[in-house]
């Protein structure tokens, strides 16, 4: 490693699409290689959706933000949703035309972990597939889905067991970062997220940036603490919010109230990305971003 190859490394990381150009700008590009990126979301944001939408988009040749590959996708939240999967895969055939032959459902490889220690125990046949991988098609995506859900339940919050977490957060991630700088690979990982409670008689409290992270209405922080957050390399945050729309009827003297959902994706911190934020929504197709200008026009309607 010299000077040079380091100004040049950021340079030259591959970058995967999410099949969206609104998205892809507000990510520079993409989901990056060579390391771990978490999604964290309460339920219902489109974290998995994302995940599903990513292991399909990485099937697109290079020249389209692809990485031309097939993806490994570790679920640990039952069962698999496989039905919004295929729903995924018949828009995705409809707008790109074969890329390997077959179904893009082929191309995912699916295997459901139940316990941390699971996850830990078929890293070393994780390696040796994708290593294998590479004379046919290529793994280049692995996603986790999600990472919390191992260990959220099975640990007792004492002393040892906390030390006994951590220490299975670095060995996990550490080998994560090892195959994903070995082989060039994505890696994605799902996170769940908890109420952040202010002690009393303390305002303006602040660790780190979760002041800054608030869905439905509730301050929130991601899941697992600060031990895991120093495993990843990025954290992006999936917000949803409710918005009361008011509508005047001329006819009769009354106000008539609808919600929407408004959903955005924020870059809570990255190496190579400043913080921003985009609105998306969910549709049959897939999640889209929303551009400023149609968001802007739609708050300005009569």
């Amino acid at each position: 490693m010299t000077p040079e190859n380091l100004l040049l490394r950021p340079l030259i990381t591959q970058k995967c699409t999410l099949g969206c150009p609104v998205l892809d700008r507000c990510l520079g590009g993409g989901i990056p290689c060579n390391s771990i990126t978490e999604l964290v979301a309460e339920s219902g944001c489109g974290k998995t959706q994302l995940c599903l939408q990513l292991a399909l988009t990485a099937q697109l040749p290079i020249s389209l933000g692809g990485l031309s590959a097939s993806s490994m996708y570790i679920h640990t939240e039952f069962p698999f949703p496989s039905r919004r999967l295929h729903q995924l895969s018949l828009a995705f055939r409809s707008s790109h035309p074969p890329i390997f032959g077959g179904d893009p459902c082929d191309y995912i490889f699916v295997q459901g972990v139940h316990s941390a220690d699971q996850l830990l125990g078929i890293m070393a046949k994780m390696e040796q597939f994708v290593e294998n991988s590479r004379t046919q098609l290529p793994v280049r995506l692995i996603v986790i889905d999600s990472i919390a859900a191992l260990f959220r339940s099975e640990f007792d919050n004492t002393p040892v067991e906390l030390k006994r977490r951590s220490s299975l957060f670095f060995k996990i991630s550490g080998k994560l970062k090892s195959l994903a700088k070995r082989f060039g690979l994505a890696v994605v990982v799902t996170n769940q997220v908890v109420d952040l409670v202010e002690p009393e008689g303390i305002n303006g409290l602040r660790i780190g940036n979760l002041a800054s992270l608030c869905s439905s209405g509730r301050r929130v922080c991601p899941a697992l603490g600060l031990a895991w957050a120093n495993c990843v390399n990025s954290r992006l945050f999936l917000a949803r919010h409710e918005e009361v729309d008011k509508e005047e009827n001329e006819l009769v003297d009354v106000n008539l109230q609808s919600t929407r959902s408004r959903r955005r994706l924020h870059v809570v911190f990255a190496p190579h990305l400043p913080e921003s934020c985009c609105e998306f929504v969910i549709t049959r197709k897939g999640i889209f971003g929303v551009e400023r200008e149609q968001t802007a026009a739609k708050r300005n309607e009569p």
